[in-house]
């Protein structure tokens, strides 16, 4: 059986976890103005340490991802992955951040050259955006985070 797995459709998919695992949903509406505040709300919520992060292009995913870094206490600049398709923080307790931008992969099996399962059962912070490039590789235990650009301008935060 085949799959598409567009942004509509792992909402869907998400939503449909959620439920069959009563896993409560955490909703914010906010602007950028405001993404230190959210960083803080979603560290606050005991998110599983890999976070995949959903949206389309331009909404913020790695500008939330970015503020995260920070929250957890990366000093270094943060910025997004896009060619490396990693970049590895290092936080002031000596914690590892990783964060994966999979947005130019053709194939799983790229991923999976590069050494992605070491990444993801390390028990470090992944954050992940374009998981839906690598969706077989994903590990159960997850959360993920939903963004959508309203018509004011301002996000729409799904948690799950």
């Amino acid at each position: 059986m085949f799959f598409s797995f567009n942004v509509k459709n792992l909402r869907k998919l998400v939503k449909f976890v959620a439920k069959k695992h009563q896993i409560q949903a955490m909703n914010i509406v906010f602007s950028l103005d405001q993404i230190q505040e959210v960083a803080e709300q979603i560290l606050a919520q005991n998110p599983k340490k890999i976070i995949l992060f959903n949206g389309e292009m331009g909404v913020g995913k790695t500008t939330l991802i970015k503020q995260l870094c920070k929250n957890l206490g990366v000093e270094d600049t943060t910025s997004s992955p896009t060619f490396s398709l990693v970049n590895e923080y290092y936080t002031v307790s000596n914690d590892i951040v990783y964060h994966f931008d999979f947005y130019r992969l053709n194939k799983e099996t790229e991923a999976l050259d590069m050494g992605v399962d070491d990444y993801l059962y390390s028990g470090n912070w992944c954050f992940i955006e374009w998981s839906e490039k690598i969706a077989n590789l994903i590990p159960e235990e997850h959360s993920t985070v939903t963004i959508e650009l309203s018509e004011d301008g301002k996000r729409k935060l799904e948690l799950v």
